[in-house]
């Protein structure tokens, strides 16, 4: 296969929005990828019990962490899909849509955005 025969790369878009909608997530990942999108969104669901975060204190850190991790992703993306069933959209939410903005990347909705979002 040569370069001019190699497909262009399919646009990238990342997930936000709030985990307590973790099935909307689920959907929507599968919208876009069935559209030819590469998908990033959450990696885990810090609301769904697991042994790597029962611990409070390690369960802050790692939610640091993680929205840190996410932000890295809306570096990589083209563009963003905000999840937010019946239009919530929360604080860690708004602070990813304000990264996103001041990246200059686009900003799609599932629902219809508050208009504060």
């Amino acid at each position: 296969m040569t370069a001019d025969t190699v497909p262009p790369r399919p646009p990238i878009v990342v997930l936000c929005g709030s985990t307590r909608f973790w099935d909307a997530f689920i959907e929507a990942a599968l919208y876009e990828t069935v559209a030819g999108r590469i998908v990033l969104a959450p990696g885990c669901n810090l609301k769904t019990p697991h042994p790597l975060w029962d611990d409070p204190a390690r369960a802050d850190r790692l939610k640091r962490v993680l929205d840190d991790l996410h932000l890295r992703k809306i570096d990589l993306a083209d563009d963003v899909l905000i999840v937010n069933p019946g239009g919530y959209i929360g604080e860690s939410t708004r602070r990813e849509i304000a990264y996103a903005r001041s990246l200059g990347k686009p900003i799609r909705y599932t629902h219809p955005a508050p208009d504060h979002a």
